[in-house]
């Protein structure tokens, strides 16, 4: 079979090309450049993150291709990159949400646009994979290809993830899906792979998000719930659910605050008490059903508000196809309008959807 990998100078990606090829197939490696030279370049070192100048992990790539003796392509997609993904990540913070941009980099542009991009120009393949860290099945009695959690929970990416249709879960292959992190690092050393100690990315960027935002100051109130002036910010974009640090308020409060929300038509940033992050239910929009057909009747399953968090038992009540209300078994700490929220069977992602809003979010009286 005839695999396009998408390589991106790390070790995992790297290693599901050996054991692609090793497995008999016949392997073509592409690497898609996103990098956008109108970004001011980060004065911090931007290694291993998905978001800044490529030469070195170009450099690196090749020489990837070279020891694996494949052939490599790099792909143009900076245009398409800045228009899914970052155009979106400047309107979610511009509106005082908090968007995590891999998951429209993985639904859209990794899965989308790159192979997409690949067949256009003349990349013969059958299947297109990646280095991820998750599992693809067939459920003979749904007929629906379903996505579970990586077997290594430590290194599980089901949760950037979950808007993969049918349709590209259908021609996909996560050859990593079944080993840990260190049995793939083991494979890289046993097979003399030039970055076997590369370090994984971390981070979507490694500079200031102002970089990327590039918006003017707009100065405002940080307040207490109940409208209370105790400060000022410069701009609502620089606070997410869950800050302490940086707030620049003064003494006066017996505890320690917190954000805990963040008003865009108001230009105010609210903050309160630990105890006030806590909430047991959300909103989610913008829902995607990718391993069973659209519910319409409310699911007991685990919703996991954040990459790092774990999954908590909760409630799912569909509203409509793309609408639904998630209620809480314990309440949950920061939940983050503009993130996700991925609902779990088990090991089996159901699907997810952008975190809108609390049922009953704090407001200023």
């Amino acid at each position: 079979m005839k695999v396009l990998i998408g390589l991106s100078g790390g070790v995992d990606s790297a290693v599901a090309a050996y054991l692609l090829k090793k497995q008999g197939h016949e392997v073509t490696g592409v690497m898609m450049s996103i990098w956008d030279n109108s970004i001011p370049t980060a004065k911090t070192n931007s290694t291993n993150t998905c978001l800044g100048p490529e030469n070195d992990d170009i450099e690196t790539v090749h020489k990837v291709a070279d020891f694996l003796k494949i052939p490599l392509h790099v792909l143009d997609c900076h245009k398409e990159y800045k228009k899914v993904v970052i155009e979106n990540f400047r309107n979610e913070y511009k509106e005082g949400r908090t968007p995590n941009p891999c998951v429209w980099c993985n639904a859209y542009i990794k899965f989308g646009v790159l192979p997409i991009m690949a067949k256009k120009t003349g990349i013969s393949f059958d299947k297109f994979a990646t280095g991820h860290y998750a599992i693809i099945s067939f459920d003979n009695v749904l007929s629906m290809y379903q996505l579970h959690r990586g077997l290594d929970q430590s290194k599980d990416q089901s949760y950037f993830l979950y808007r993969i249709s049918q349709n590209i879960l259908s021609r996909i292959l996560f050859p990593l899906g079944k080993y840990t992190k260190t049995q793939v690092r083991n494979i890289a050393k046993k097979i003399g792979l030039p970055i076997a100690e590369k370090h994984d990315s971390q981070d979507f960027y490694c500079g200031n998000y102002n970089d990327i935002l590039q918006f003017p100051a707009n100065p405002g109130d940080i307040v207490d719930k109940k409208g209370k002036v105790l400060g000022k910010h410069k701009g609502i974009w620089n606070y997410t659910i869950g800050k302490r640090k940086g707030l620049g308020l003064s003494g006066g409060t017996k505890d320690p605050l917190y954000v805990i929300n963040i008003l865009a038509k108001q230009n105010a940033v609210v903050v309160g008490t630990k105890k006030e992050l806590y909430s047991s239910s959300l909103i989610a929009e913008k829902v995607a059903w990718n391993s069973i057909p659209i519910p319409n009747e409310l699911i007991e399953a685990s919703a996991r508000i954040r990459q790092q968090h774990k999954p908590a038992k909760a409630v799912i009540i569909p509203k409509s196809s793309t609408l639904v209300e998630v209620e809480f078994d314990e309440p949950q700490i920061s939940i983050t309008i503009g993130q996700s929220v991925v609902f779990y069977k088990n090991d089996i992602v159901l699907g997810g959807g952008i975190i809108s809003g609390k049922l009953k979010p704090n407001k200023i009286n």
